[in-house]
């Protein structure tokens, strides 16, 4: 009597045991398990499923972010680095030609990685190591711009590019007379401003006020604010009386 139910107690082990199996590859296993891969070789098969489909997508070189913590100096060793760099290149554009100042930048970088590259070589000869090249986790670097990155680009700008456009035309048409008087006013103003300043002076003068007018303004922003409104309404009820004196604007209006 004792027989019969061992081997049906072991009969029922065995059948609850295989039937254990089918149920992992569905939802019965633990979350995220893959069939006949394993937990560890599906996780690693769905990171690497996600950085493919993540590399896809283009990145930005800079971001709204990163641009508003440069221009206000949050982080200052950066900012002036990036701020004297570009300054010492504009100046330099301002006192030699461009030609005569990308040789000299090229020079300067293939002098600090050659002097690098040839240290390198001699520590490691002199120390017997063979440790390899000094750049090359920048030479394994993927640098590469996928089609699909290069025609989001493309669209970006043409974004741009369109209105651009339709904005000139809009002007120089004469869409809204105002506006093309306000250009034509802006336009004889910087004719005396190119008598005196060219054209490397003036992104000297727009780099400073880029670094220096966003922290001063946030640090004297209800001032400035008060002064800005009083203008604002100035400039606007002068702006009306003159668009009310104007033909055909005063008609357009009324309809």
């Amino acid at each position: 009597m004792a027989e019969p139910s061992a081997a049906t107690q072991s009969h029922s082990i065995s059948s609850s045991s295989f039937g254990a199996e089918p149920s992992a590859p569905g939802g019965g296993g633990s979350p995220g398990a893959c069939p006949a891969l394993g937990t560890k070789s599906c996780s690693s098969s769905c990171a690497d499923s996600f950085v493919s489909s993540s590399s896809s997508q283009p990145v930005s070189l800079f971001s709204t972010s990163q641009v508003h913590d440069l221009i206000f100096w949050r982080d200052v060793k950066k900012t002036g680095f990036v701020f004297g760099t570009t300054l010492i290149m504009l100046l330099s554009l301002a006192a030699f030609s461009v030609i005569s100042v990308v040789s000299y930048l090229i020079l300067a970088l293939l002098s600090v990685t050659i002097s690098f590259r040839i240290y390198k070589s001699v520590i490691q000869a002199v120390q017997k190591s063979e440790e390899g090249h000094p750049f090359k986790a920048y030479l394994d670097v993927d640098i590469t711009l996928s089609s699909e990155a290069f025609h989001n680009y493309m669209n970006a700008a043409m974004v741009h590019i369109n209105r651009a456009l339709k904005l000139i035309i809009r002007l120089f048409l004469v869409e809204d007379l105002v506006d093309s008087l306000k250009l034509a006013v802006f336009m004889w103003l910087m004719t005396y401003v190119g008598a005196v300043f060219n054209g490397i002076t003036l992104l000297i003068l727009a780099e400073l006020l880029i670094f220096s007018v966003p922290i001063v303004y946030e640090k004297y922003k209800t001032q400035i604010d008060h002064y800005v409104g009083i203008a604002r309404d100035q400039t606007k009820s002068i702006v009306e009386k003159i668009q009310a004196k104007l033909p055909g604007i005063a008609k357009k209006k009324a309809e």
